[in-house]
């Protein structure tokens, strides 16, 4: 295949609003965006997904019990709001169909590579070579990678699982043709998917076990309906729908993400309150003792659900603390010795969070390899540029804010943030641009430092915390995000121009 680099001149490239080819990897909620951003100014695309639709997270899950934790009418793109959500926070599929119809009434489908995952990608020419798992090769100009965090299934290897007699598998890998009513079920973990499967499966087995390392802190949020009228006033007047958005976003992040990186703020202390007031609602002494976690409120990414207590103090509901010795044919056993029989087993282990991009092999500036960057735990300038891997953005990239609150308006800073880097190189002004080094070093330590200060340090083990303890998010305020993300400071990266022989630091 003869490549574009190939065959477009020096002359050809200094040209002013020459023709920008982006590659966007994934066609998840980030994916569908970025590809209706570039649309809007004419910069084209190709985006590329490993499956075969759209949807990304929200394609993969589709559990029993599955929605969101975040408010639905903030969980939306600001340009296509849904005044017909059912209730304060959607289920999964709901949430699907969201994205699905996104795509097609912004005409992303004819953009979207299906079923064609991205193994490589090289920097060389100026450009990136991508090559696909079908043989499939390309080149573009740049790259956004909006591959997610929540698609690579952490499965512990438990001794003996393999021998089980019973259906097991993965959460995110839900096989639909398992009947669950009258089982004896298990489920192992106790993030927001197992409480969610807790609350969801729990009436109709006829044993539910819940296997349990750590107890979480659970913060009751009641799912309120909204009516017919409701739904009618958000399609006749778009201004409150638009005035709720705001309302729910600004609960959420002056009322809890700001509180959780100042442990002392009264906001942090109020939602400490809440959570000790809804385990005490448990009503046995000794469950509750089991239910309580020995760490802060919100080391570990708090679960919010209005049920799960009142459904582990369900008759037919087991909470499971000795640790898991092994599995055997007909269920677990613990290191109690109890053999817990059981006909299916779920494993609601989580993620493994580091791995955006990757397995993709990306290779940058003179053969670096993100791998090798990577080694200590995943780093990018305010979450989106890495240094020596020109033109190569991330939405919702490491240390990217996390937690709960919408990740489709971090997301929608961060394309108006990379469109204007783009820009640039449309326009002429540059042919690469990356984040510098000493940009890197600098956020990482303001970061680090930052971080001393949140709940997530506090004394508990979470999949925030990276290999050296520090937590892989956002350290300061959602403010702080917006303001940052408003426009490049352009010191701060390293542009090479078709002129220049070495890589240049100054102001363009």
């Amino acid at each position: 295949m003869i490549k574009v680099a190939d065959i477009e001149t020096s002359e050809e490239r200094r040209r002013p609003g020459r023709p920008i080819r982006v590659a966007v990897i994934g066609a998840g909620m980030a994916g569908i965006l970025a590809a209706i951003k570039l649309r809007e100014r004419n910069i084209a695309c190709q985006v590329y997904e490993k499956r075969d639709s759209v949807g990304g997270t929200w394609r993969e899950n589709t559990y029993p019990g599955l929605a969101c934790d975040v408010a639905a009418h903030w969980y939306t793109y600001a340009f296509a709001r849904n005044p017909d959500w059912n209730s304060l926070m959607a289920k999964g599929e709901d949430i699907r169909d969201y994205f699905e119809r996104v795509a097609r009434d912004f005409g992303v489908g004819p953009l979207i590579r299906f079923n064609d995952e991205v193994v490589n990608l090289t920097y060389e020419n100026g450009g990136w070579d991508l090559r696909t798992a079908s043989g499939h090769a390309d080149w573009f100009d740049f790259v956004i990678a909006a591959t997610g965090v929540l698609h690579h299934p952490n499965i512990p290897d438990f001794p003996g699982i393999k021998n089980f007699k019973g259906a097991a598998f993965h959460s995110v890998r839900w096989d639909h043709d398992v009947e669950l009513d009258g089982k004896r079920i298990g489920v192992i973990g106790t993030g927001s998917t197992a409480a969610q499967l807790t609350s969801a499966l729990v009436a109709k087995s006829e044993r539910f076990h819940l296997f349990q390392r750590t107890a979480q802190w659970v913060l009751s949020r009641e799912n309120v309906p909204y009516t017919e009228e409701e739904k009618a006033k958000f399609r006749e007047d778009p201004a409150a729908l638009e005035e709720l958005v705001e309302q729910l976003r600004d609960k959420t992040i002056n009322g809890f993400a700001n509180a959780v990186i100042q442990v002392g703020s009264p906001e942090y202390k109020e939602i400490e309150k809440l959570c000790h007031e809804n385990l005490a609602t448990v009503r046995d002494p000794d469950l509750r003792r089991r239910l309580t976690p020995d760490y802060r409120v919100a080391c570990k990414r708090l679960v919010i659900s209005p049920d799960f207590y009142e459904a582990i103090q369900h008759p037919n509901a087991v909470l499971v603390t000795s640790p898991i010795k092994n599995v055997e044919p007909d269920g677990v056993r613990t290191a109690d010795g109890v053999l817990h029989e059981l006909d299916v087993l779920v494993l609601a282990t989580g993620f493994l969070v580091d791995r955006f991009i990757r397995p993709t092999k990306v290779i940058g500036r003179d053969g670096v390899d993100l791998d090798d960057v990577w080694a200590d735990g995943p780093q990018a300038y305010l979450s989106m540029s890495v240094p020596n891997f020109p033109n190569f953005f991330f939405l919702n990239g490491p240390n990217s804010p996390v937690g709960n609150f919408s990740l489709v308006e971090v997301a929608q800073h961060q394309i108006e943030y990379i469109l204007q880097l783009i820009e640039g190189i449309r326009q002429g002004d540059y042919t690469e641009v990356s984040a510098t080094e000493e940009a890197m070093r600098e956020f990482e330590k303001e970061r680090c430092e930052a971080a001393k200060k949140t709940v997530w340090v506090t004394g508990c083990n979470s999949w925030y915390l990276d290999k050296q303890g520090v937590p892989a998010s956002w350290t300061f305020t959602f403010d702080r995000f917006v303001e940052e993300t408003k426009a490049p400071r352009m010191q701060d990266f390293e542009k090479k121009t078709l002129s220049s022989s070495a890589t240049e630091a100054a102001v363009i």
